[in-house]
C-alpha cells in the first residue's frame, strides 16, 4: 500500500482549472467578503484614547459601512452603505489624510525653525 501526499490531489486540480482556456472560475465571494468586513485601519498618534479607527462592516447585499471611532469606547460614526471596494477605499483615504494632518502637526511643534512669535520688546 503506498501512501500519497495529499498536495498532489490538491495540485492536480489547480493543474486541471489552469489548463481550461478562456473558461475563469468565478472569485471566491466567501473570500472576498472575508476580506473586506473588519477591514480596519487607525489613526496615527501616541495616545489610543484620542486615535481614530476605520472599520468596515458588512450590512447584506454586499454592501458594507464603515464605522468610525475615536478611542476604544466611543459610540461609531457609521458612514452610508456603499461597495466592498469604496469601503475600502473610504478608509484608505481617510487613514493617509489623518497621517498627513498629524505628520504637518508634529512637524510645526518640533520642527527646526519654529515660526516667528511675537516677542515683546524690552525697554
Amino acid at each position: 500500500m503506498t501512501s500519497t501526499d495529499p498536495t498532489d490531489h490538491a495540485l492536480a486540480a489547480i493543474a486541471s482549472i489552469l489548463d481550461q482556456p478562456g473558461k475563469q472560475t468565478p472569485p471566491d465571494t466567501a473570500a472576498k467578503l472575508h476580506e473586506i468586513d473588519g477591514y480596519s485601519k487607525a489613526g496615527p498618534g501616541p495616545i489610543n484614547a484620542i486615535r481614530v479607527k476605520w472599520t468596515a462592516r458588512a450590512v447584506g447585499g454586499g454592501r458594507y459601512v464603515v464605522d468610525e471611532t475615536i478611542g476604544e469606547r466611543s459610540t461609531p460614526i457609521t458612514s452610508a452603505p456603499m461597495s466592498g471596494e469604496a469601503a475600502i477605499q473610504f478608509i484608505d483615504e481617510r487613514e493617509q489624510a489623518a497621517r498627513q494632518r498629524f505628520e504637518k502637526l508634529k512637524t510645526e511643534m518640533t520642527g527646526p525653525n519654529p515660526p516667528e512669535r511675537d516677542r515683546p520688546s524690552e525697554p
